[in-house]
Order: C-alpha cells, then structure tokens, then sequence
C-alpha cells in the first residue's frame, strides 16, 4: 500500500490490550526527537505521562489523549504514569501521526491535551450507545481538536446491535481500527476486533453495525498530495529537508529535556 494511501495519516502504532505487572520504574520511550508532523496519542485503557521541551507536561487518563505538533522541532518523552507503573493493569492505546502541509511543517510546537469530558457527543438513539467526536464533527457536533488540514476522528462506543451512518467526503481518505467487539460494514463485510478497514473512494456514505459491544476509532482526513521523505523521528517533504532537520537536532535547536 503506497505510504500516502491514508494521508495525512502517516503512521498507527496501535497497542493492543496487553497486561502490564507492577513496576517501580515506569516502562516508557525516553527522549527523542520529531519534526514535521503532529502525534495524536489515545488512552483506551491505562495512563501516559507526557514531556516535552516546549515545557508541556500532561498525563493522558483512559478516555483521554493528546495532540502534539511538533512542526519546527520537539523534544519528547513519554512512560507509564506513575501510579499506573505502580499497580500494573490493561494498558491498550493508538499514537497516530499525522502529517503536516509543506506550509506548516515549521510552525512552533504546541501542545493539546484534551481530557474525555472535553470531546464532543453525539448520543444514539435507544440508548444504543455515542459517537465521541475528536476532531472535526458529526451530525452538527464538533470535536475540540484543532487540525492543519481537514481531518474527521471520532470514537464509536456503541452496543450490541446499534446502527451508525457516516457520510465523509469520496476524496478523503478513511479507515476504521476495531477496538473492541465486531462491526458489520456496509450490511456484508465482517470486522473483527484490533482489525482495521480501508475503504475505497467510490462514494460517501458507509455504515456500521455492531454485531457485539464495540468501540471503533474513525479515521478521515483530505490527502496532502505532497511529496513525503522519511527518516526516523523526520517527516519532510525533501532529502534536504530531512538533512537539515538532523543538523538542527544535533546542534541544539530542538531544544532541552532531561
């Protein structure tokens, strides 16, 4: 599948539920550079406590997550909160990296930590369960994250046979990550849980049913349609470009964290 087939997405790491035992140091990836994109992390089960050098400092709690933009460049670090280390548990999340426009690929870093409570909901009928919108909107509801390019992100926590429609522009690339449970799609394809769906461009409108309780995570955003050079923690538009990032981490510009 070509790397830009669900631009500007450009990568999911997806943590599937895994069970953690106690730790008095807490498991993590200490620090580390980016440049030229944002990460987009959810807590589905389990907390992470976030550093950067911008002087960010967040704790990302179930139901929560966090945008960062690293644009011109960012030191990070990310562990297990402490408390979480401490007593082990289900630990189960999705870092998404979304790719920024050429035009902004040098805008200062910022930092988004949205708390659940600050998500847009969109209930459904007969209790079947909601439709929590991260960015962009549904059905008139709009989600608090702001975006560089238009893109749609919304949680489905849904019941046993519940009934979603969406209806997302044909141009745009979508997919969908099965948390947990089982969807129907379109009334014919089966999709079990921690599967993803790639859907084509032939139309806008699809449909899910939930064959057990289910959540989902709804992926959508326009395509840059720009040129896409990778390396590492570097996510540029030219070789040049890349080159220049790594003369920058290594002289400093990126700034400080322990």
């Amino acid at each position: 599948m070509p790397e830009d087939r669900m631009s500007p997405f450009y990568m999911m790491d997806y943590n599937a539920k895994f069970e953690f035992p106690p730790s008095e140091k807490p498991k993590g990836v200490d620090v580390h550079p980016h440049r030229g994109f944002e990460t987009v992390t959810i807590a589905y089960k389990g907390s992470v406590e976030h550093y950067d050098s911008a002087g960010n400092h967040g704790i990302i709690g179930e139901g929560d997550l966090q945008w960062m933009t690293a644009g011109s460049g960012v030191l990070h670090k990310e562990f297990h909160e402490k408390e979480f280390s401490k007593t082990g548990g289900t630990f189960q999340m999705v870092q998404l990296w979304v790719n920024l426009p050429a035009k902004h690929k040098m805008t200062p870093p910022k930092y988004q930590g949205i708390e659940n409570k600050q998500l847009g909901r969109y209930p459904l009928s007969n209790n079947l369960g909601e439709i929590e919108i991260i960015a962009g909107s549904y059905q008139g509801t709009k989600g608090p994250a702001n975006t560089f390019s238009p893109v749609e992100m919304y949680n489905g926590k849904v019941k046993k046979g519940a009934k979603v429609s969406f209806e997302l522009p044909a141009r745009f690339n979508t997919g969908i990550l099965v948390v947990e449970g089982s969807l129907k799609i379109n009334d014919s394809d089966v999709a079990p849980v921690n599967n993803f769906v790639l859907f084509t461009h032939s139309g806008e409108h699809f449909s899910i049913e939930a064959l057990e309780d289910s959540i989902f995570l709804v992926l959508s955003g326009e395509p840059l349609n720009e040129p896409i050079v990778a390396h590492g923690p570097f996510l540029m538009n030219t070789v040049d470009e890349i080159r220049q990032a790594m003369r920058d981490f290594g002289s400093g510009k990126f700034g400080h964290l322990e």
